[in-house]
């Protein structure tokens, strides 16, 4: 008789750099033969009302007092929205993984914060919570990101490349054994800048930058700066987009399809340099930005892989599940971050849980 698998059960919360809500799933998680296997049993997104969005754009700019007590709104905030997902769907999840709110990540001053009480998450869905999965590894010299490359690598082994392609674009693949990780570029997030210059939140499939042409002396400018001569390990966070990018794409504030064609070009173009030493082979395209038909196309031109987008629940709630993914191989004190993608001292089962009061 063959032996039930041991199932676990968990939710997902994720909150991009774009600022467009939090998406969730809730996931089954199990072993056969050594190897994991997900099936995504329900899915949600909740749209960040502007108020909200306010609150969570000028985090950035708080003192330590407004933080920690915005710290606690939220945690609450997302609590209330779990128990929301979680009632409406008659789940009863093991744990809950929650990704949090980035306000800074610095991780060459050793600093990184995403907000989002874990305690306050786990009051209102009593259940383990878990949260907080950057901060051991920048505490150990690592970059704290991506985070995602763990379920890459369990998950989505028949794809060479993962590409996920959200505010900030990063991309994951084995080379000679190792799981390799980083941020390549800046995506959505300069392009919903750029969106915000003709009073939309972004740029819904590329039909802004559809409309524009190429600006050349952009496209060098953006392409100039020094972090994508860097190699590997590193991490972008939104200090680079205020400070190397900003202001450069107001000065075309005037030029908004123009713009926004110039900054697709620009992500795909460094997307697609970042991998173009490797071997042929399929990238996996998730992220908000793969429905930018502008900056897929571009993709496919400039790239010497096959590029294939995923299905719409993936490219809506990839990151979502892996954030669970990453909560159940915590609770099991696996390690959910290797040192060979994040350059810090040693791999870590990262995370911090919280229990029920």
């Amino acid at each position: 008789m063959e032996r039930a698998k041991a199932i676990i059960s968990a939710v997902g919360l994720m909150s991009g750099s774009s600022l467009d809500g939090l998406d969730l799933a809730a996931v089954d998680f199990w072993q056969e033969n050594g190897r994991w296997y997900y099936d995504i049993k329900k899915t949600a997104f909740y749209p960040y009302a502007e108020n909200w969005q306010q609150k969570l754009q000028e985090a950035f700019y708080l003192d330590s007092p407004k933080l920690a007590a915005l710290d606690l709104e939220y945690g609450s905030y997302l609590g209330a929205l779990t128990l929301d997902f979680i009632q409406q769907n008659q789940l009863k999840p093991t744990l809950v993984a929650s990704h949090g709110h980035t306000v800074f990540h610095q991780p060459e001053k050793g600093l990184t914060l995403q907000i989002g009480q874990g305690q306050a998450i786990a009051d209102a869905c009593k259940c383990l919570v878990i949260n907080d999965f950057r901060s051991e590894d920048v505490s150990k010299g690592g970059q704290g990101a991506p985070l995602v490359p763990i379920g890459d690598r369990l998950l989505f082994a028949d794809y060479e490349i993962c590409l996920n392609i959200g505010g900030i674009a990063n991309i994951s693949f084995e080379e000679n054994g190792n799981r390799l990780a980083f941020d390549c570029c800046m995506a959505n997030q300069g392009l919903n800048f750029i969106a915000g210059f003709v009073g939309l939140p972004y740029d819904e499939n590329g039909k802004l930058a559809a409309d524009g042409k190429i600006i050349p002396e952009l496209f060098e400018a953006l392409n100039a700066e020094d972090y994508f001569k860097k190699p590997p390990p590193k991490s972008l966070g939104r200090e680079f987009f205020e400070s190397n990018q900003r202001e450069l794409l107001l000065r075309w504030r005037n030029n908004p399809a123009d713009a926004a064609r110039t900054y697709a070009g620009h992500s795909a173009f460094q997307i697609a340099r970042s991998v173009a030493h490797l071997p042929r082979g399929k990238v996996l395209v998730t992220g908000g930005g793969a429905f930018h038909k502008l900056m897929i196309t571009k993709l496919k031109h400039f790239s010497i892989h096959q590029i294939e987008v995923g299905s719409e629940q993936l490219i809506n709630y990839k990151e979502a599940m892996i954030f669970a993914f990453l909560g159940v191989l915590k609770q099991q004190g696996k390690i959910n971050i290797f040192a060979t993608y994040t350059g810090a001292l040693s791999d870590s089962s990262s995370g911090v849980c919280w229990y029920p009061e």
